[in-house]
């Protein structure tokens, strides 16, 4: 895991090649870019287990 004193590194030469102003668009963008990845994975994972589901509904009837 990196420690402060890198990601303190790190943000400064963010702040140095973006700006101040871009920063705040560049995170929320990474933000909403997560959690759409994170809801786009957790369909995939419960589209798996929907067909279970059905089937063994269609079987019972």
């Amino acid at each position: 895991m990196p420690s402060v004193g890198s990601l303190l590194i790190i943000a400064v030469i963010a702040l140095l090649i973006f700006g101040p102003k871009k920063l705040p668009e560049i995170g929320k963008a990474f933000g909403s870019s997560l959690r759409e990845f994170k809801d786009a994975t957790r369909g995939i994972t419960h589209d798996d287990d929907e067909p279970k589901k059905n089937e063994t509904k269609k079987e019972v009837q």
